[in-house]
């Protein structure tokens, strides 16, 4: 088994979107895939029920084959930082306690884990996504919302991944249609800078064929980067 953690430089940067295609993809190609977002704040409650918005998109991109509580185990209502979100309710939640809801009970091909916010972002009442990572001894994604400043944020946390001892798959330019200057090229100048793959995958609200065609050909790519390590 493959364990794969996917990041970002912060949040609200596109992880989910990546992840749920990428998951998606991996079925498709014929691998078992689990998919985990342990701990999800910012749920909306639905007939009593926490609902995590994120984890849902994974329970659909697994075709609803995978529960949504062994996906998402801990949800909690405030949209704020997961730890803070845990200690607000009295809660205790270990790193262990998330590795330990991460385990498939069979073996599949990947096991696919989503934290929450940025490499560095706390996550559980002792640790960050950054550790969770390591003991999971998971290969990294780091998702780069395509945006002016994000050069410095990709490199910050490359740097963070990389002093963790962890292996950075591909870097992912999550490319919106936010773009403050059409010269500015993060794809070229990220690349320039970087040993690892680098990957842009177009964020689509109205898709045109060639932006479907891009995303395709990128997921593909990803998808043999996957494979090859």
């Amino acid at each position: 088994m493959k364990t794969l953690f996917i990041t970002g430089i912060n949040t609200g940067i596109g992880k989910t979107y990546v992840g749920r295609i990428l998951v998606k993809a991996l079925i498709k190609a014929g691998h078992s895939c689990v998919p985990r977002k342990p701990v999800e704040s910012g749920c909306e409650i639905n007939n009593g029920e926490l609902i995590p918005e994120d984890a849902l998109k994974y329970f659909h991109a697994a075709s609803g084959k995978i529960p949504l509580k062994e996906i998402c185990p801990y949800r909690y209502e405030p949209p704020i930082s997961p730890e803070r979100a845990i200690r607000l309710a009295d809660d205790v939640v270990t790193v262990t306690d998330l590795i330990n809801s991460c385990t498939p009970t069979d073996n599949p091909n990947y096991l696919f884990v989503e934290g929450a916010g940025g490499f560095y972002s706390p996550l559980c009442s002792d640790g960050l996504n950054a550790d969770l990572a390591q003991k999971l001894k998971a290969d990294v994604i780091l998702v780069v919302k395509d945006r002016l400043g994000c050069i410095n944020q990709a490199l910050l946390n490359i740097e963070a991944i990389q002093n963790r001892k962890l292996k950075l798959l591909a870097i992912v330019l999550n490319q919106t249609s936010e773009h403050e200057e059409s010269s500015m090229d993060n794809l070229d100048d990220l690349r320039r800078r970087l040993s690892a793959p680098v990957i842009a995958i177009p964020n689509m609200v109205d898709a045109n064929q060639k932006m479907l065609d891009m995303q395709y050909n990128s997921i593909n790519e990803l998808l043999n980067i996957i494979k090859d390590n």
